[in-house]
């Protein structure tokens, strides 16, 4: 376990994050505009996922559903539309319910603290210290791929599976408690770079994993189900079989799972997508 760092290394940390960011810091409609509702959004959808792939469909949703009541409003299969193509289209369920807590629960006011934001679905202790960070400039310590990367870059150049408790204490005494959102978004585009310039810092990390392809994976299988029934309609299993090209045992495996998920409802020997609430608790 390393020493935790001197003061005048933290110094020495924030001042060379924080010039980098001056010269080169990245500029996204969601940062531009910090209203909760998009900065929520815009989480669920840079999970995974390019930060330039992100953008116009972060701009197409807050031009048609601006407020969780707006979103609250419409069906599942209507959010899901406008979600294809990102993949992962279990987060679009998930924001789809976080819009309908956050309405009903909430006033339509997304909460403040990541303790109230972890308890929407889908959202973990990462997910929730973003939100409140970036929404309310809430002084929160959290970390990402990214974040991560940067400290590993100065604080561990000759250590190998370093686990994320040894680099907490540093982003807590490294955090801005005047302007956090500021702060980390100077760490996240600091570990963007380093990642073009150098090798992965990441690497470094016990956590770092790699993502598997998505091509020819079980994931690939779940969004052309989702895709299929969104864009074509309701189907029974042979119609999908059909429709898809799936191998039998991958579809309905496929299907007995996204009906778990409540992403698609089966009734009558035909599936569609799910208008099922998922529990608010």
């Amino acid at each position: 376990m390393m020493e935790r760092p001197s003061s005048s290394r933290i110094a020495e940390f924030k001042n060379i994050i924080y010039s980098y960011f001056e010269e080169n810091g990245r500029s996204f409609p969601w940062r531009t505009d910090t209203r909760p509702w998009g900065v929520l959004v815009s989480e669920f959808m840079l999970q995974q996922t390019q930060t330039e792939r992100v953008i116009p469909y972060w701009e197409r949703w807050m031009q048609i559903w601006p407020t969780p009541e707006s979103l609250d409003k419409v069906s599942l299969e209507d959010a899901l539309k406008e979600w294809l193509g990102l993949g992962y289209n279990r987060r679009g369920r998930y924001v789809k319910d976080c819009a309908r807590i956050i309405t009903r629960r909430y006033g339509g006011k997304v909460p403040e603290t990541p303790a109230e934001l972890v308890t929407l679905p889908g959202i973990g202790s990462y997910t929730a210290g973003a939100i409140a960070c970036f929404a309310y400039n809430y002084p929160g310590v959290f970390i990402e791929t990214n974040i991560r990367a940067s400290v590993l870059h100065f604080f561990f150049h000759e250590r190998t599976g370093v686990k994320d408790r040894e680099i907490l204490p540093i982003l807590e005494d490294a955090l801005d408690r005047e302007n956090p959102r500021r702060w980390y978004w100077a760490l996240m585009d600091y570990g963007v770079a380093l990642k073009k310039l150098t090798a992965n810092p990441g690497r470094r990390s016990a956590h770092y994993t790699l993502q598997s392809p998505f091509e020819g994976s079980f994931r690939q299988i779940r969004g052309g189900l989702v895709r299929t029934l969104v864009s074509q309609g309701p189907a029974s299993a042979g119609e999908l079989l059909e429709r898809t090209g799936f191998e039998p045992e991958d579809l309905y495996r496929a299907l007995e799972i996204l009906e778990k998920e409540a992403m698609v409802a089966e009734s009558g020997g035909l599936y569609r997508i799910s208008e099922e609430e998922q529990p608010s608790e």
